[in-house]
Order: C-alpha cells, then structure tokens, then sequence
C-alpha cells in the first residue's frame, strides 16, 4: 500500500489548493532534493553547497521562473532547505522515501492532492542551471509525447574491459541523459502505480516507457551536468565564470525625517527622536541598494515594482523589495558580489550600527557579509541632509551577469 506523503510546509496558494482539491495545474515542477550527497564530498550536502554565494537548490529553483516548484526533502533536512531557500516559496514541501523512485512518487502524489497538473518537471537539485531553452522544448513535447527528456552526445571512446582492455563501444545513437524531464502529468504517475514495488528504475522516463508511451529527446546543455563528485562545484564555478560579465549600477534614494516615526536604515530599526516618512517604511538604504541590483540587470527601478500609488506597499518592509530584487538577479543566473553604501545624513551616528547593517543586507541578499561595504558621511550641515530634515542613501552594486543578457 502507497503511503500518503508527508507535508512539511506549504505556500499559501498551494495551501489553498490542498484544502480544496479542486484546481489544476498547467505545469508544475518536482526537485528532487533528498540525498545525502556523499560522493560529492564537502561539508554539507551538495544541494546545500554554494555557487556564486547562492546555495545550488535556490540557484535550481529560481530556474524555472513563475513555474510553480514542489520540494523533495529528507526529514531532518526540511531546516536546511527553508534556510536554502530563503525567501522564496515552494508550492509544497515533501518528505522523501528511502529511493530516489519513493521520493518522486511522494513528490506526485502531493502534486495530485494540491490539485494534479497537465504536465510535470522532474528535475534534480544537484543541477543548479537549467536553460530557459530546455524548459521550452521540453514542454512542446509534450504535445505529442508523453515524456521528453534533455541528453547530450557522448564523446568519449567507450571500451569494454574485464581484466585487460577489451573491444570498443560504438558511440552511434548512445546520450548521457540529463534532468529535468518532462512528462504528461496522468502518465507519469500511472507510470509509477504501475511500477514493482521491489524493483528500482534508473530514472522516470524508463518507468514511463516500460508502459508503452513513446519518450523523446531533446538537446540538453553542458550546464545541465550534474554536481556529483569533489571538485564539481569548483568545476561548475569555472564554467559559470566563463559565460559572465561584470556590471556596476547605482542607486540613489532620499526620505524626509519626521518626528515620532520609526527610522528603518539598512533593514534594522535604530531608536531615534525621528524617522524616515514615505509610502513603505522609507528605508533610504535598502531602496537605494534595490535600484542598485536592478540597474545591473536592466530590470527598471523600484518605482516600477512597487508602485507608490499601490496601496498594498503602504508601511511595507523595504526588505521585501531588496528581497524580490534579488531573486530577479537569481533568475537570470546572475551573481551580486559586491554592494558599497553609503549614507548621508548629520543623525543618526551610524558608526554603531553599521556592522549590524552588513548582516541584516547580506542575509537579505544571501551573499557574505565581506562583499557589504556600509559608509556614512555628512555635507558638513549644507542642505537638507545638513539641516537634519533628511537622510540620503547612495549604492553603487557590481554583479555578474551572463554575457548577452
């Protein structure tokens, strides 16, 4: 007998459709991040590792853009993965089975509880980088077939051997086969009903096959390989190197200064006679660093995002737009490595809180604390900075960016 899965946590739309089973996805996608990671090496386990200072799970999930994303996790890493994750919001959370197989049949019977889906990603965390071309050539499969599935050719000589060297294999119609897959929804999990509880399959699409539904294939990408063995994160950092360019933007914001008004600076509340009046919570140092990272990406300006005129924003925490602009530089595969603030007003003394400001902007971004520069200087009591009616805020941001972007 198939056990329910067990849920984790859920975001609110898919909380929403658990309790009320009665919508259906489009297209849903399941990462499969339940394994130990042991061949990989390192301290934690390889879906936890980072690249570019973001873990390799968060880097897979932001992959798939608005595609609603459902978690595989073992029980005792459900902490790891909400502090992997940081802001972003899995559609539901599952616990894993002993296999790679049980987990992905978890993962499916969640999906049909919140719902079910036309059509299902399979994919593995341990494959950060995901072209939005495989997405889409993948899923117009689908029209036709009932799974597709991203490989590459194999170029190296293949040999037999048993004791010494024997005859070589013919590398005609052989590919290494990648994630994610991609299947018809129904397909797939009658795919798995069907499959001996006592036998293991090497991935989904031979389970798929094996019931009589044609799976095909389309060109994978060499940023698709998976991080297995000691040295691969170093590998895929190099890889990763080669396809970026760096770009600085800056950013600018100012915030008039009123009495008995909370004063948020750098995403920490610092007790004070005044603070900073505006439609949100008028933090001048987050809304100039957030205008920074989207001029890296051409992604237009705060004002853009969050409108004023938008009563939903009103009183809002500026980390949540810091936040929502930094998982748009994750997106589109981009990198921030290094954030320089300075401030400009004659009080506060910021000289006390600027370490505490660091730490509260690097966990916002998810990057070091060694890559965020806070400074703090006057106009020597000229203008309004000078007269204390304001504090100013500028940001200069360098990330990198994959050429062409």
């Amino acid at each position: 007998m198939r056990q329910r899965p067990s849920f984790i946590r859920a975001g609110g739309q898919a909380k929403r459709r658990l309790d009320t089973e009665c919508m259906r996805y489009d297209t849903t996608v399941l990462i499969v991040a339940a394994g130990r990671g042991v061949r990989a090496g390192g301290s934690v386990p390889k879906q936890f590792a980072r690249l570019g200072g973001i873990p390799v799970i968060a880097r897979a999930f932001d992959a798939f853009g608005d595609i609603p994303v459902f978690v595989v996790t073992a029980e005792d890493q459900q902490e790891d993965l909400f502090k992997a994750l940081g802001n972003r919001k899995p559609a539901g959370v599952i616990v894993g089975g002993a296999t790679r197989r049980e987990s992905v049949a978890n993962g499916l019977t969640a999906i049909k509880m919140a719902g079910g889906a036309h059509k299902v990603l399979v994919h593995d965390a341990a494959r950060p980088f995901v072209p939005a071309r495989v997405i889409k050539e993948l899923l117009y499969q689908l029209d036709t077939y009932g799974g597709a599935i991203p490989v590459m050719p194999v170029a190296d000589t293949l040999v037999r051997h048993d004791v010494t060297l024997g005859e070589t294999v013919s590398r005609d119609h052989l590919f290494r086969v990648q994630t994610p897959q991609a299947f018809v929804f129904d397909i797939l999990v009658a795919a798995h009903h069907a499959w001996p509880a006592d036998a293991e399959a090497t991935d989904d699409a031979q389970m798929v096959r094996d019931t009589g539904h044609a799976v095909t294939i389309v060109t994978g990408d060499a940023m698709l390989d998976k991080i297995t063995h000691p040295g691969d994160v170093a590998r895929v950092e190099a890889m990763l190197a080669t396809r970026m360019i760096s770009r600085s933007a800056s950013g600018f914001d100012v915030h008039k200064l009123e009495l008995d008004e909370e004063l948020w600076l750098g995403g920490i509340r610092i007790e004070h006679t005044h603070g900073l009046s505006g439609h949100s919570d008028a933090d001048v140092a987050l809304h100039a660093i957030t205008d920074a990272v989207l001029g890296t990406i051409c992604a237009g300006d705060i004002g853009f995002h969050f409108p004023p005129s938008d009563p939903k924003w009103r009183g809002a925490a500026s980390h949540q737009f810091l936040s929502h602009a930094a998982s748009l530089i994750a997106a589109r595969g981009a990198i921030i490595d290094f954030v320089d603030l300075t401030l400009i007003c004659e009080t506060p003394k910021i000289a006390p809180h600027q370490e505490s400001m660091r730490i509260r902007i690097a966990d916002i971004l998810e990057i070091p604390i060694s890559s965020v520069s806070v400074k703090a200087t006057t106009t020597e009591r000229l203008g309004f900075t000078g007269r204390g009616e304001g504090i100013a805020a500028q940001a200069i941001v360098t990330a990198r960016v994959p050429e062409g972007m």
